[in-house]
């Protein structure tokens, strides 16, 4: 039972990171147009997070039951694949670099798994027969490896399309004028991007928090709880027409836990993004933050937990694109690339060593 509390207290120290660590993602432009000064911005951040994080459950319902098999899932498991995602967080933000927490927690998962499998592939779900529609297909292919490469063309290409459109707009307008209205716009454009960032970021770890309970209540832990701890025994519950729901209790810390990260804030990654990669005014991060919060709530409706960093990165790349194309700083943007595909290979080896620790230990 000591194991099991310890495991959604480290789910909620990694929920904690990414709100930090993510911060950067709803905020980044808004700071550098100078719309809104840095604490305004983590405050606005802060609390649309919440609102999103409370919104919504296909993204945690995949984490729970799309991603690996339950029954080659333990509590050391679960804490592994954290432990996995924590590290890389931290090592990520302390260099500055805007990493995908998202694929950090996936990779870590998908490497305790295989080590608590003994390297059983059939651990990890790849694909789920006899779906009507190809977005009900659960498992990493669809749920994480596609939208891995889809998510960031879509950012880039639909920020550079939309940026051009609002250049075609307001190309008779008065800089001063453009400034005012997508001033004003990008007020609205910034929450936006805050609500979807906790729609799909602060779901993954209720998923993993209710995978960790569904996986101790098949291990039988659960069984003599005391009558205040009982709700622990339901993570998931039913709606009138049956469909399955994550318990109100995990949605309501998760949310406050990543809104509490966001107002700590993560200066390092923002001066990446606002200010390192292209010179961004009001209506460049309007166009930005509008393609990446788009981006993630169509992907947050198919359940599929794309990178938030990766969205509103690419978003930006667009829209300074159409800028110009020297507007982008190319040495930024190679390790930002090469920090997105190390994600997954060095966060799922992690999360393997570490398992494999656990258990020659007899942990």
């Amino acid at each position: 039972m000591t194991l099991l509390f310890v495991v959604i207290l480290v789910a909620l120290v990694f929920e904690y990171i990414n709100g930090f660590h993510d911060t950067a993602n709803s905020i980044a432009t808004v700071v550098s147009t100078k719309v809104l000064t840095p604490r305004l911005a983590i405050l606005l951040a802060a609390v649309t997070n919440l609102g999103g994080a409370l919104w919504g459950n296909a993204v945690a319902k995949s984490i729970t039951s799309g991603l690996v098999h339950t029954e080659f899932v333990t509590t050391q498991t679960i804490i592994c694949a954290l432990l996995a995602g924590i590290v890389w967080n931290l090592l990520t933000w302390w260099s500055g670099i805007p990493s995908s927490s998202t694929h950090a927690l996936v990779g870590g998962l998908v490497g305790a798994t295989l080590a608590t499998a003994d390297g059983d592939w059939r651990s990890l779900i790849w694909s789920e027969p006899g779906k009507n529609h190809w977005w009900e297909g659960k498992g990493l292919l669809i749920k994480v490896v596609i939208p891995m490469f889809t998510s960031p063309v879509a950012g880039f290409v639909t920020g550079f399309l939309l940026m051009a459109g609002l250049y075609v707009l307001v190309r008779n307008w008065r800089p001063r004028t453009v400034g005012l209205w997508f001033g004003k716009l990008q007020l609205a454009s910034a929450a936006y991007m805050g609500f979807s960032h906790g729609s799909n970021d602060a779901q993954k770890t209720m998923g993993i928090i209710a995978l960790t309970l569904v996986a101790a209540s098949k291990a039988g832990t659960l069984h003599d709880l005391p009558d205040w701890l009982s709700f622990l025994g339901h993570p998931m519950i039913k709606d009138a027409d049956g469909k399955e729901f994550i318990a109100p209790w995990i949605k309501v810390a998760c949310a406050l836990t990543m809104a509490a990260g966001t107002a700590a804030g993560g200066w390092k990654i923002i001066r990446t993004m606002g200010h390192k990669m292209v010179k961004l005014q009001p209506i460049h991060g309007f166009a930005a933050e509008t393609t990446a919060a788009t981006v993630l709530m169509v992907a947050q409706s198919f359940g599929m937990p794309v990178s938030t960093t990766h969205a509103i990165t690419t978003s930006i790349m667009g829209v300074g694109c159409a800028k110009r194309f020297s507007a982008l700083k190319l040495s930024v943007v190679e390790r930002i690339i090469w920090a997105w595909f190390l994600t997954l290979p060095l966060t799922a080896g992690l999360g393997w060593s570490l398992m494999r620790l656990v258990k020659s230990l007899g942990l």
